[in-house]
């Protein structure tokens, strides 16, 4: 939907972003058109807003670097309006369109040129992937908590072992977390504020916790 204005237009799109004008958004519509507006006056919205203001940074940025930018928050924007109808939707249901959004490549997918990666049964090396594996106690690789786990009943009880290094909640399938690098623990996403679309970007996560000690 959004990835044919980025594809073929973005000379179009990169002008219509003027940073002197007001705080503008980029929407895209059913019919895979794209239109750059201001924000929906009705509050609350019908609808989840996309990121508000991406016209401001353009000139501040590298111009690749703007686009991934916008790009990141069009993906997040793309997620809440899914979600927002798979409200409605029971868990078997979530869990089929959660599968057919990752069938597709990503809008910063498309503008980076980056290409999905595909889910591995199993570890080439011994370090610890946040994309494709999690690790359990007896070094054996299992599903990363951030993934659909199709086989969720089965391994519900194995990863219940699992909790969060900030507020101590155990693991739920139905929530993203994030594993860090330095440490091995792992968080809600929520907990250290890293959403799915941000985490793509990190190339190497440091918790808070190994953070702060690295500043002592």
């Amino acid at each position: 939907m959004l990835s044919f204005g980025f594809d073929s237009d973005v000379d179009d799109f990169y002008s219509q972003c003027d940073p002197d004008k007001e705080n503008l958004c980029l929407y895209g519509h059913p019919n895979e058109a794209w239109e750059v507006a201001l924000p929906a006056e009705e509050v609350p919205p019908e609808l989840p807003e996309p990121a508000l203001g991406i016209n401001f940074a353009r000139d501040g940025m590298n111009r690749k670097d703007w686009l991934s930018l916008v790009a990141v928050h069009s993906d997040c924007w793309l997620l809440s309006v899914s979600f927002y109808f798979g409200a409605r939707l029971n868990r078997n249901e979530r869990k089929r369109l959660f599968s057919m959004i990752n069938d597709l490549p990503t809008v910063f997918e498309v503008v980076t040129g980056r290409k999905p990666i595909k889910d591995k049964p199993t570890v080439e090396s011994g370090s610890k992937s946040r994309n494709s594996t999690k690790r359990s106690i007896d070094g054996q690789p299992r599903s990363n908590p951030k993934l659909v786990d199709e086989n969720y009943e089965e391994d519900e009880e194995e990863q219940g072992d699992t909790f969060c290094g900030i507020c101590g909640g155990g693991y739920n399938s139905d929530e993203f977390w994030i594993g860090c690098d330095n440490c091995e623990r792992w968080y809600h996403g929520k907990c250290v504020k890293i959403t799915p679309a941000k985490a793509e970007l990190i190339k190497f996560y440091k918790c808070p916790l190994c953070t702060k000690k690295a500043r002592q």
